[in-house]
């Protein structure tokens, strides 16, 4: 499979183009696609959906991707590199990170919420303009759209449920998949005492209703979530084994090194050798 490059720490284009330029490509970089108008199918990584216009995919490095367009479609392209997102002083970097390492387990738009897609379809307005004209701050001004963009994508993704929780999980369930994000670095807050208390209802359904909404136990989720975000550092991040230990609430290198091999199979340095 061919592999496509990035020579730019940020491009910015439009396209009207009724056959994918890209296909069958595996990139280095990071690419958010907004559907301006047309309509077809979405592939990647094997995964097929139907698109149309106020669409936004995420394709992350190593992704394959690949539109089946019927008809004329209009597209504005944003393609960034790592380093892009590490430049910037990102105040919620977590989000961020939710952007960088859970894109890849989603197919569809990762635009949800009305209020989203209205915001984002201003933004590319403002963006193709800025294309269109170049006046002085113009790449200052894309950047700046970009990033609030990027925002809204992060904050999008960032809420990470389990893969088979009802589709129609009441509000408290979803409460406490929130508390138990926010407090993922905090063990002592997670412990199923303290989730029962703050959510006044016994440990004992606690564990229960848990399983009832979500197809897995809450011990299951919690341990899966921080090993997902361990997994982020490893790959996304400079930082040291200790440093991640202390972060989530790890006495030591050894106690991290334990939880992450009974949960992966390997230790911390193998698994970072491995994604290399």
């Amino acid at each position: 499979m061919a592999k496509e490059n990035i020579y730019q720490s940020l491009e910015v284009f439009y396209e009207k183009v009724t056959v994918c330029p890209l296909r069958d490509r595996q990139f280095n970089f990071f690419e958010l696609v907004y559907v301006i108008s047309g309509i077809g199918n979405h592939e990647v990584n094997g995964n097929k959906v139907a698109f149309a216009a106020g669409d936004l995919f995420l394709i992350t490095p190593h992704d394959a991707h690949g539109f089946d367009l019927e008809g004329v479609c209009e597209f504005m392209v944003v393609r960034f590199g790592e380093s892009y997102i590490k430049e910037y002083q990102w105040k919620s970097i977590d989000h961020i990170e939710c952007l960088l390492y859970y894109a890849s387990h989603l197919s569809g738009s990762i635009l949800t919420h009305t209020g989203d897609q209205q915001t984002v379809a201003s933004l590319i307005s403002h963006l193709l303009h800025a294309i269109a004209h170049d006046h002085l701050y113009n790449e200052d001004l894309k950047r700046h759209l970009v990033n609030a963009i990027i925002v809204i994508a992060a904050r999008s993704i960032s809420v990470v449920k389990p893969e088979h929780i009802l589709p129609n999980a009441d509000a408290r369930i979803l409460q406490i998949l929130d508390y138990i994000q926010e407090n993922i670095r905090q063990p002592g807050r997670l412990k199923i005492a303290a989730i029962a208390e703050k959510f006044s209802i016994s440990p004992t359904y606690l564990g229960s209703y848990f399983r009832d909404q979500c197809a897995e136990s809450i011990q299951h989720y919690i341990s899966s979530y921080r090993i997902r975000l361990i997994e982020h550092r490893l790959r996304f991040s400079d930082r040291r084994v200790h440093e991640i230990a202390e972060e989530f609430g790890f006495s030591d290198e050894s106690h991290i090194n334990k939880f992450f091999k009974r949960h992966h199979g390997m230790s911390l340095k193998g698994f970072k050798i491995a994604g290399k």
